[in-house]
């Protein structure tokens, strides 16, 4: 079968390798979509995803949807539609037993956090621990359904918020965690939903969508003191620092996008000024089965997808993902309609 395979920085090839067997309490999958995202970029661009570098070739692709091959247990027939939770849980500890995605000692698909490395689903064939399988609806479309594990994501980061129902938000980067996320806030009652951007690209997409308001920074102001809560998504250290301008006294900032490493300098005198709780959030709990639904009921999510690419085209699907003036979700179809 085929793999890809990220071997170093800007070294990505595609390797014939044997076709794995389940063994007990485990379900082999043939993929059919997987979904690029920053961790694969910068796995690829950098050879390293922060500290955690590839020290052994890497299976990239957490954002996978495919159908059952087989499962010795006869759980799932052959021919299932199913997802993914990409996450094997670490040790619990007392004070978080109810948050299960932050318990240390984790793994979680396509990633070099730990070695040897934990692959992902960037292949013609996966095996999982069948308690990750996640059952779709027969009326969910695969390709649609790959977008389960961001949008999970961005469920989590709204759980994380203390809820967005009649609030006002602010989401900091429209890239597809962002729209996602703006997507999730509308159905979630928010009572206005703003993203912002420095790109006219992702804001043209986030407009597609309807019912949100846009702003492109450095050519329009946020409104100072205005948001409940701002879920600053882009990562970027200077817009931390203006969504504690954004948000309003005694507002919530929900950091969700990854930071650089390292010293950075902010801005945060109004966390104290205007008692702001700044709040981080990590991948997801339990979320995914939410977004199965939301993503089965609410067909123009899939609107977020802007490119699919073959898996022969794996470096130029990495490259337009890059480029988030031209794209959104880009996905690799590895087995799409077979």
């Amino acid at each position: 079968m085929r793999a890809l395979k990220i071997v170093a920085k800007l070294d990505m090839r595609i390797e014939e390798v044997p076709v794995p067997t389940p063994s007990n309490n485990q379900v082999r999958v043939r993929i059919a979509y997987v979904g690029i995202c920053g961790t694969d970029l910068h796995y690829y661009f950098e050879g390293a995803n922060g500290a955690f570098v590839i020290k052994e070739p890497l299976t990239p692709g957490h954002e996978l949807s495919g159908v059952v091959d087989l499962d010795p247990s006869g759980k799932y027939p052959k021919g299932t539609p199913v997802t993914f939770h990409p996450a094997t849980l670490g040790k619990p500890e007392e004070a978080i037993q109810d948050r299960p995605n932050i318990w240390p000692g984790g793994r979680y698909f396509g990633s070099a956090a730990t070695f040897p490395h934990t692959q992902g689903g960037a292949a013609d064939f996966m095996i999982v621990e069948s308690s990750m399988i996640r059952v779709l609806p027969s009326s969910l479309p695969l390709k649609t359904a790959a977008l389960a594990e961001p949008l999970a994501v961005g469920l989590h980061a709204i759980v994380i918020s203390g809820g967005v129902e009649d609030k006002t938000v602010l989401i900091s980067g429209a890239g597809p965690i962002g729209l996602l996320l703006a997507e999730a806030a509308k159905i979630k009652g928010a009572r206005e939903v703003t993203i912002s951007d420095v790109l006219p690209g992702p804001l043209e997409r986030a407009t597609a969508l309807g019912g949100i308001s846009t702003v492109r920074i450095g050519a329009q102001a946020l409104l100072e003191n205005h948001f409940d809560i701002v879920f600053e998504c882009s990562g970027v250290i200077q817009a931390l620092s203006s969504a504690l301008v954004a948000v309003r006294r005694g507002g919530i900032v929900v950091q969700v996008g990854t930071l650089a490493s390292g010293d950075l300098p902010v801005a945060i005198n109004p966390i104290i000024a205007k008692e702001i709780e700044l709040r981080g959030t990590f991948r997801f709990s339990d979320e995914v089965d939410e977004a199965i639904v939301l993503l089965d009921q609410n067909s123009a999510i899939a609107k977020v997808i802007t490119h699919e690419f073959s898996l022969e085209r794996a470096v130029e699907a990495l490259e337009v993902a890059k480029d988030s003036q031209i794209s959104g979700k880009v996905l690799i179809a590895v087995n799409a309609g077979e």
